[in-house]
């Protein structure tokens, strides 16, 4: 498991991101090129630690075989590694550019060092596995007859529609959007996953036999509606992979009117315009010389820090209700679990080096918007609050800004699929499964992803795709 000793004589050196002026001129990929010199010798820190976390369930949710590959990346064999990434992992190439890797989290070494740099090595497989033309078109060698019709082309959908057609069955994916990829396409913007990295696997599995039908909102009542009695009729199984794509408001005084947008809705109309016109159709939501306050953390967040700074933004401010997060790990924050770290992303360290400091503000909550006689956004009263969120008194602060954005996550699917199947919801409004099991209250419908579990990573989106798939061709078989 590459270099015995290796950890010890080598430290943690991450691939460095582009100059962070520099990458807000354009949306092209932050990352820079691989180095093979410096992956090999990051390759090498991977310990012969035993039992490797960071291919348990508390580091990589589709159990990455991560030793294996930091090994042969160590020793130069590059396409085997490529192998045993593919064997675990559809689509490493998405994972290793917008996870934020738990592996690494659960690292051993990271007990008393800077855990090994997977993330980046696995970037870097998939990426080299593409530019050799080791990565091909590979359709199964036989039919079943079944045929599957999977709603949602976002990474859950994509991994199970892989891994059915691997299975011999008939697999067409819907999207109501007017490209594939979902979440990949339009909820993670162009600097953090390029779409040409998208279109390129689609058009592999395309190659391999799966059907793909874009605007296509399936249940709903639009021109592009298509009817769910007629898909379960034509299909021996219907799996919903639809997301969790109910944002979650914030129902403050003078919340309606202009100004206010959720993240999605911001993200989605930029990347769109961007690929359809290079924004020049304006179609989008603009940030250009506005003052802006983006309103919650985690990676959306983040996304829109990023995509605001790169249309101009006059000044940006980022909201956390939570308190900072500590440096290191608390008590309560054990190795092997995710370390709740305070963390600088792309978006933190754009924002300081054009403004001179991190955009966060913590520990605050929105008590309204204000406006002007005509309904014009000025700005938002906020007051700070505790740790146990109750407000602070004497705390009251107005701050000024032409543009809102919410990024406060998501409370499930949106309900018509449901409502039309008559499918029960848990508790959090996702799709309700039996324990473990990804089979819905209708026999004939399965649900995965984000939809069935609430919103999380990427990775455990393939994760549940790959698993369902599995249930689906033990329902078809049986």
């Amino acid at each position: 498991m590459g270099k015995p000793t290796g950890f010890k004589e080598f430290e943690r050196e991450t691939a460095p991101y582009r100059d962070a002026m520099d990458r807000q001129l354009d949306f092209k990929e932050i990352y820079t090129d691989h180095r093979v010199e410096h992956l090999t010798t990051q390759g090498a820190r991977c310990m012969d630690c035993g039992v490797p976390f960071c291919q348990s369930g508390d580091g990589c949710p589709v159990y990455n075989l991560i030793p294996e590959w930091n090994d042969l990346v160590y020793n130069n064999r590059w396409k085997e590694a490529l192998d045993r990434l593919h064997k675990t992992n559809n689509f490493p190439e998405f994972t290793g550019r917008v996870c934020p890797a738990p592996c690494e989290g659960a690292c051993v070494l990271g007990i008393h060092e800077p855990p090994v740099t997977i993330k980046n090595i696995e970037c870097a497989i998939a990426d080299k596995g593409f530019e050799e033309g080791w990565v091909k078109a590979s359709p199964p060698s036989s039919r079943s007859g079944k045929t599957v019709a999977v709603v949602g082309s976002g990474p859950a959908g994509l991994a199970a529609a892989a891994q059915l057609n691997q299975a011999g069955h008939e697999v067409t994916v819907y999207e109501r959007d007017d490209r594939i990829g979902g979440l990949l396409m339009y909820g993670i913007p162009n600097m953090k996953l390029e779409k040409s990295v998208v279109d390129r696997r689609v058009d592999l599995l395309r190659e391999e036999g799966i059907h793909f039908v874009v605007n296509a909102d399936v249940g709903g009542s639009s021109d592009n509606g298509v009817s769910l009695e007629q898909l379960l009729d034509d299909n021996d199984a219907l799996l919903l992979a639809t997301g969790a794509t109910t944002p979650r408001d914030l129902q403050i005084d003078n919340r309606e009117g202009d100004g206010v947008h959720f993240a999605m809705e911001f993200l989605l109309q930029n990347t769109k315009s961007l690929l359809d016109s290079e924004l020049q159709d304006e179609k989008y939501i603009s940030a250009k010389d506005k003052n802006v306050i983006v309103i919650g953390g985690g990676d959306t967040g983040t996304d829109c820090i990023g995509t605001s700074l790169r249309h101009g933004c006059a000044s940006l401010v980022n909201f956390e209700i939570m308190p900072r997060p500590p440096e290191d790990r608390s008590d309560t924050n054990p190795w092997p679990t995710w370390p709740l770290v305070f963390r600088v992303d792309y978006g933190h360290e754009e924002a300081a080096a054009k403004y001179g400091s991190d955009p966060r503000v913590y520990s605050v909550s929105g008590k309204a918007f204000v406006r002007d006689e005509n309904g014009k956004l000025l700005g938002i009263n906020t007051v700070e609050v505790d740790q146990n969120f109750q407000e602070v008194p004497d705390t009251e602060k107005f701050w000024p800004a032409d543009l809102v954005l919410l990024s406060m996550g998501f409370l499930g699917p949106e309900p018509y699929i449901s409502d039309a199947l008559g499918l029960e919801l848990d508790p959090r409004s996702n799709y309700k499964t039996e324990s473990g099991e990804f089979q819905t209250t209708h026999p004939k419908v399965f649900a995965a992803g984000d939809c069935r579990r609430g919103q999380s990573l990427v990775v455990r989106a393939i994760d549940e795709g790959r698993k369902v798939a599995q249930q689906i061709d033990g329902f078809l078989n049986a």
